[in-house]
């Protein structure tokens, strides 16, 4: 295996102290010119294509970016550091720099995540989340996963409206930071996942519709603007880079892909994934690849994928546990304790039944898939920020609920994911935040209010405004005042076991599961070395009467809980897990 750590990009700068090569995609310009920070603009070399390149010495660290023919100058669409933000100069960077403590690293099996999502921004940058990293360890987290870095406009943003996809904001750190925070990370035995944005991007600072405008369709929109058209070999080959770069020159252990379902052209999906696991400098490493599709299609758990975030599960905890119905949570409103129960077995809910809140069918049959395909979680970035006042499920619903949905979330083999803060029960906010200027500043604010306009629980409420400072403030965790050390035990408590239990068996795709109560349901797993878990679970603060359940006793959620169980009884929030292991 090299031991270089750096991906030879065909795209942007590759840094050589012999001569670095540019190279830029203008279809759109019979001419570009290249500029060196203190020295004159040089013509580029243009083949038939659009694709610009010219080689020339230029130390480390030069401030570098691109003259078009109208006199507008743009960063490297590929730049690896930014100097003055999005607009301004493209940093060359020396990926061979940094030096790596933990160079025989190769991962961990993919069953044993137990994935902690966090905000770099909210952590005070790339050292701040190293600094925590010892804790998550100790607490039982076997995976980092960081929000998305790449450059966006301004000081602080929520993660999703970068524009430079391969360049890590300088507001969290430097690269070498951000290995180090990698590194560091490693030491410990934990994997880092990135989260990235391939299906738009954000709307400041994006320069590539003035030299390339074919990366856009014109004829298909997506909820955050222009469609990326991924029927071109250019901009598939930009995104599949982007992919094996953050791999292999950062050394990431996997990566999340963003609301894949508006790709339009899935089948770049499957590409993407094979590229990965055919790549030479990632042999004998384990990386994973994580997908984000609300439409529930299994087609690339299929495949090179390994698994996709499951919001039915969280959605069905949701309902259960606040009552809420409105929105997509429509769709959970009836017999939720059986939706419960498809969720734990099956992974998806919807499995091309009609979603009462589209109108349409969704989902796709994923009973036969292995629970490891599932990523399941009570909170998230997206299912707090999206909504009006970033409510957490902690602050919406009893202390004992939340525990016991964290119970079913950890014990069961699917993998699962905690949102910063929940290990301190905090009900601190997570808003959606940015830092545009101007008209854009105003257009956001405004488009955010109506937004929420329609919705009852926020008619008459002033929704924070996302450019000001004090609501990226508001969404920095606190732990909460009494709480915060009982849920870091419990929390630290479950992973104990799951780590001792659960993923250190192999789970079969064969789960049984079913409804035994109006917000209680009742499921099994079988493991390859014929051990068997049952795990009953309940989320109504009252007992409901069970048929008896026998078995020797990995966790209950109270002392007597599992007698109680034996004697026909499921306590209110309650979580039972029995393991029966073989003999």
């Amino acid at each position: 295996m090299s031991f270089d750590f750096e991906r030879r990009l065909p795209l942007g700068a590759s840094y050589s102290p012999d001569g670095t090569t540019f190279r830029f995609w203008a279809p759109a310009h019979p001419e570009v010119r290249l500029e060196i920070q203190g020295q004159d603009p040089k013509p580029m070399d243009r083949d038939e294509a659009g694709r610009f390149s010219l080689t020339l010495n230029a130390p480390a660290d030069a401030r570098y970016r691109f003259h078009l023919p109208d006199g507008l100058t743009v960063p490297d669409p590929a730049s690896r550091l930014q100097d003055g933000d999005v607009h301004g100069w493209s940093v060359l960077v020396d990926p061979r720099a940094y030096h790596w403590r933990t160079r025989d690293w190769a991962g961990r099996p993919w069953r044993e995540a137990v994935i902690y999502e966090l905000h770099v921004g909210c952590f005070g940058g790339f050292s701040g989340v190293k600094a925590a990293l010892p804790l998550l360890a100790k607490l039982g987290v076997t995976a980092v996963q960081l929000m998305p870095i790449a450059d966006f406009p301004g000081a602080r943003n929520w993660g999703y409206d970068g524009v430079l996809p391969y360049a890590p904001d300088a507001a969290y750190g430097t690269p070498a930071e951000l290995k180090d925070l990698i590194d560091a990370a490693h030491e410990l035995k934990l994997m880092v996942f990135l989260d990235v944005v391939y299906n738009h991007f954000g709307p400041d600072g994006n320069y590539i519709g003035a030299y390339a405008p074919p990366m856009f369709r014109d004829d298909l929109q997506t909820p955050w603007g222009g469609a990326i058209d991924f029927r071109l070999a250019e901009v598939r080959s930009y995104f599949t880079e982007n992919v094996l770069y953050w791999l292999i020159e950062y050394r990431f252990d996997g990566l999340r892909l963003d609301a894949v379902h508006a790709i339009s052209e899935a089948d770049w999906i499957d590409e993407m994934a094979r590229a990965v696991r055919e790549a030479p400098e990632l042999k004998g490493r384990e990386t994973h690849l994580i997908l984000e599709n609300e439409h529930n299609e299994q087609s690339h758990l299929a495949g090179d994928v390994d698994a996709q975030w499951n919001d039915d599960f969280h959605h069905v905890i949701h309902v259960l546990l606040t009552g809420e119905r409105e929105g997509y949570y429509e769709d959970y409103a009836d017999d939720t304790a059986q939706k419960l129960a498809r969720s734990l077995a099956d992974g998806f809910v919807y499995q091309g039944e009609t979603s009462p809140h589209l109108g349409t069918a969704r989902g796709t049959k994923s009973a036969h898939l292995s629970p490891y395909a599932f990523i399941n979680f009570i909170q998230n970035h997206d299912q707090i920020g999206n909504r009006a006042f970033g409510d957490r499920l902690t602050s919406l619903a009893p202390p004992a609920g939340v525990e016991a949905a964290t119970a079913a979330l950890l014990l069961s083999p699917e993998i699962p994911m905690l949102f910063m803060g929940e290990e301190v029960a905090s009900e601190t906010p997570f808003l959606f935040f940015t830092d545009h200027g101007g008209d854009l500043a105003e257009a956001v604010r405004e488009g955010r209010r109506k937004e929420f306009a329609k919705f009852a629980a926020f008619a008459g409420e002033e929704i924070p405004d996302p450019n000001a400072v004090a609501t990226f403030e508001a969404s920095i965790p606190e732990p909460h005042p009494t709480r915060a050390e009982e849920r870091t035990a419990l929390i630290q408590r479950l992973l104990a076991i799951r780590a001792a239990e659960i993923s250190s068996r192999i789970a079969l795709s064969d789960a049984t599961s079913g409804a035994i109560g109006p917000k209680a349901a009742k499921a099994e797993w079988r493991f390859e070395d014929g051990a068997k878990l049952t795990l009953a679970v309940n989320l109504a603060d009252q007992i409901v009467d069970v048929a008896s359940v026998e078995g020797p006793l990995l966790y209950e959620t109270a002392p007597g809980a599992a007698d109680s169980l034996r004697a026909g009884k499921l306590p209110g929030f309650s979580v039972i897990a029995l393991l029966e292991r073989a003999a």
